[in-house]
């Protein structure tokens, strides 16, 4: 398939002298570059995860803010069942940008479990601290409390299920043999799980999460279990990369305090032969629009220059064509 796509495109080079050698078909989409007459339509693939999770949600967000922003620009955002998928789908090619959360993106590039990927960081796109919700009338009120009962770890594939063995491996406990771990085939099924009493608990993660909005809303209200302050010293005493996160008053209804956790920042990574010129293009016209993208939805404001060169592990991980973008506006030397 990828050598009959070139074929095509090369057809279409020779039939079109404006289009630029550097076209190519990409991730069953059409990357096409800049000539000096003229600014040739540019489509991006995006990967996602599950209908009724955090990273739709987002994913559908950017592709409208960055489409309205350069109407010569096109991102598609695309379901998949989340980080687990979308980082093989960007080794493949088969995508050109996708979501992936925080732990998932941490073992790729570490290389844990499988060799380390070549894949770039588009851009941090908001923290991720965990913690579990519960009914408000329920009994548990800690995470020991939650030993031994049916708990929604998140969808399958989806990097959430990942954090929350980290996290509870800090505390010396097993996800699939302390509790009845369940994992979802659809993230947005979590919530009415809690309600009807099918899990004691939702494990999730993130400023304006859906499915910790859906259960805060709910009749029953909701209430957040995090590690304690104890809990999270031990936490990061074995696993270093979580960072101290604070999830502000008022981020889910009824939220009357602060409450502080751990996690780590979800990126948008890029396919690792995307190139130079599309992803300063990419970040030249996400980081112009960051106010309007901020109003647009509220995660959306953690979206900026500086927290990506802050949250990336190391700074050669970022792609080099956003880097260059970085220096040129000086948050990056």
């Amino acid at each position: 398939m990828r050598f009959a796509s070139l074929v095509l495109v090369a057809a279409a080079l020779l039939a079109n002298p404006l289009a630029s050698p550097a076209a190519a078909q990409t991730g069953g989409n059409a990357i096409s570059a800049t000539t000096p007459s003229r600014t040739i339509s540019l489509t991006i693939s995006l990967g996602t995860a599950t209908p009724g999770g955090g990273f739709p949600l987002y994913g559908n967000a950017f592709a409208q803010a960055m489409n309205a922003a350069d109407p010569s620009l096109t991102i598609a955002p695309r379901n998949t069942r989340g980080s687990n998928e979308n980082i093989p789908l960007l080794e493949k090619g088969e995508l050109d940008l996708a979501l992936v959360a925080g732990e998932p993106a941490y073992e790729a590039f570490a290389g844990i479990g499988r060799a380390p990927v070549r894949l770039k960081i588009l851009t941090a796109i908001y923290s991720n601290p965990g913690m579990f919700v519960v009914r408000a009338d329920s009994p548990y009120r800690t995470i020991r409390d939650l030993v031994g009962q049916p708990v929604a770890f998140g969808a399958k594939g989806s990097g959430l299920p990942i954090l929350a063995r980290y996290v509870l491996d800090g505390l010396g406990l097993k996800q699939d043999e302390d509790f009845k771990a369940i994992y979802l085939d659809r993230a947005g099924d979590g919530p009415a799980m809690v309600e009807d009493g099918r899990v004691a608990a939702l494990w999730g993660a993130g400023i304006g999460w859906p499915g910790f909005a859906a259960v805060a809303s709910s009749a029953s209200g909701a209430r957040f279990i995090a590690p304690s302050a104890e809990e999270m010293t031990r936490i990061r005493a074995k696993h270093t990369f979580l960072k101290p996160l604070l999830v502000p008053a008022g981020s889910y209804p009824k939220q009357s305090e602060p409450i502080a956790s751990l996690g780590s920042w979800s990126f948008v990574l890029t396919r690792e032969d995307l190139p130079d010129d599309v992803a300063y293009r990419l970040a030249k016209t996400l980081h112009g629009v960051e106010a309007t993208f901020c109003k647009q939805l509220a995660q959306a404001c953690e979206t900026t220059a500086s927290n990506t060169v802050a949250a990336a592990p190391r700074p050669e991980l970022i792609h080099p064509g956003v880097m260059k973008y970085f220096r040129e506006i000086g948050v990056m030397k």
